[in-house]
């Protein structure tokens, strides 16, 4: 066994595997893009076989640009794209459905015919979450209710259901192992965070046979052993996460009042409050931040559906921009006395709002707007957002109100130094940029290397944390105030009146 660690990160639009060395630099990266399904309007698929050819090409690629050999891994570690739902057949390992993807919408009539049974409440209650369109649990549901003989097939035990990174366990193990962790199983509506215990009064709710559920271990445990056959050697998966909560912990925000927000395909926003499991009043999710060693402890995390994707949009949708670093450039021109508000409910809004039924508008345009104000208007629109959770969080949690905050920020945005500055001022606090950006993958290389015993402790671990670059406020208290108060005009008009 080597000293190097793999870290394999599924994403949302891409597959990367990076080596890690011991000393917890990246020594090289795989990636690949894959397809992204819209079979109509508001759904989302993902082809669970090309995610799979991804994961092995990708980690091979990394292999090879880092001149090793798979026996010179010590240990792999996961982190997915959470909440997108996978299921496959038992006996042949093959998917019976293309993965319905987290940003998929098609349950929105399911969860609301739930919430008219007045059933939100149990649910908030038990998994901290939100019956909404965005979780697995009426994803599933909606798989077993529309997929021929998929009922008979599950009720029978022949169906297996996972996230993401269970599906890619069972692949590499062979189908030895049926697993998943404790952070991506809180986001299924279906496993109580406070027993930890998939809930059997939440699986007869959503009609949902128990048997198809992966046994849930803490985020550093054994996940089992990836085959021979499949990258050269056998390597043990000691670490898995959800790309969120593995953010959390290569951020090192392992204090109760640590906040960091990842920018990458949406922006998700955690807040460690430690053994407090709080129950939000602003809606906001309590969820798992990580489970170590038996011990769970929580955050309170607000979801914006739509950062980097925005900026996507601006790319190959209205075509004002040839990559995404030009956002940055052109709204640094922008004309300082338009005030443009886009409002990015592509695919409805997140918290604090939740509202499935809102669509993408954009407000204050005249004659003398450009792609300058709509790129300004476009980065701005993820800082209104994160400032929207900030003050969610302070009315949930008076501790965070009482601390004085700064922001830890990862994700392909935070590279933007236009967009970190603003999300300083709208926020009127400090934001960290940290050495390395690849947090989410250097959070579960880190609980796999502790485990496998080639890196440091979590105490060891936090003090590696490095900041790059500190931005902090410059704007002045009377623009701010008059700039929040339009954005909030701008999304009032825009929700539904559902």
């Amino acid at each position: 066994m080597g000293d190097y660690i793999l870290a394999i990160d599924q994403g949302t639009t891409s597959t990367r595997a990076i080596v890690f060395g011991k000393d917890q630099s990246i020594i090289a990266t795989g990636q690949k893009e894959f397809t992204q399904y819209f079979p109509k309007s508001g759904w989302v698929e993902h082809d669970l076989e090309e995610i799979w050819k991804s994961v092995v090409s990708t980690c091979k690629s990394a292999m090879r640009k880092a001149k090793i050999k798979a026996s010179d891994i010590a240990a792999i570690g996961i982190t997915n794209q959470r909440e997108t739902v996978a299921v496959w057949d038992r006996r042949s390992g093959k998917p019976v459905h293309k993965a319905i993807v987290w940003q998929d919408r098609r349950t929105a009539d399911y969860c609301e015919a739930l919430k008219k049974k007045g059933l939100e409440p149990t649910f908030k209650r038990k998994t901290g979450l939100l019956l909404d369109p965005y979780f697995s649990g009426t994803k599933l549901a909606w798989l077993l209710q529309n997929g021929r003989g998929l009922r008979a097939r599950a009720e029978k035990g022949g169906l297996a259901f996972g996230t993401i990174d269970s599906f890619l366990i069972w692949r590499l193990t062979g189908g030895a192992r049926h697993v998943t962790d404790a952070t991506n199983a809180a986001r299924t509506l279906m496993y109580n965070i406070k027993t930890n215990k998939w809930d059997k009064q939440l699986l007869g709710h959503l009609e949902i046979p128990a048997n198809m559920m992966p046994e849930v271990l803490d985020c550093s445990a054994d996940f089992g052993v990836a085959q021979a056959s499949i990258l050269g050697a056998e390597i043990p998966i000691y670490g898995v996460a959800g790309d969120q909560q593995a953010a959390t912990i290569g951020q090192a925000c392992f204090a109760p009042g640590m906040f960091k927000s990842t920018y990458g395909t949406g922006c998700f926003a955690l807040l460690n409050t430690g053994e407090d499991a709080v129950t939000s009043k602003n809606r906001l999710l309590t969820t798992i931040a990580y489970r170590l060693d038996g011990k769970t402890t929580y955050a309170l995390e607000g979801s914006i559906f739509m950062a980097g994707a925005s900026v996507q949009w601006l790319r190959d949708g209205l075509k004002i921009i040839k990559k995404a670093s030009q956002s940055g450039e052109l709204a640094a021109q922008a004309d300082k006395e338009q005030d443009v508000y886009l409002v990015p409910a592509f695919v409805g809004l997140g918290a604090p709002y939740w509202d499935a039924e809102a669509r993408g508008a954009m407000f204050g345009l005249t004659r003398a707007t450009t792609a300058n104000e709509i790129s300004k208007a476009t980065l701005e629109a993820v800082c209104y957002q994160t400032a929207d959770l900030l003050n969610a969080m302070q009315k949930d949690w008076k501790a965070a109100s009482k601390t004085k905050t700064t922001l830890r920020v990862d994700g392909g945005m935070a590279m933007s130094d236009w967009t970190m500055q603003r999300l300083s001022d709208l926020l009127n606090a400090p934001v960290d940029r940290p050495t390395v950006l690849e947090t989410t993958a250097l959070g579960v290389a880190w609980l796999a290397g502790s485990r496998a015993g080639v890196w440091p402790s979590q105490k060891e671990f936090a003090k590696t944390w490095q900041r790059d670059m500190r931005f902090k406020p410059k704007m002045k208290e009377p623009e701010r105030k008059r700039k929040l108060a339009g954005w909030k005009d701008a999304v009032s008009r825009t929700l539904s009146s559902r």
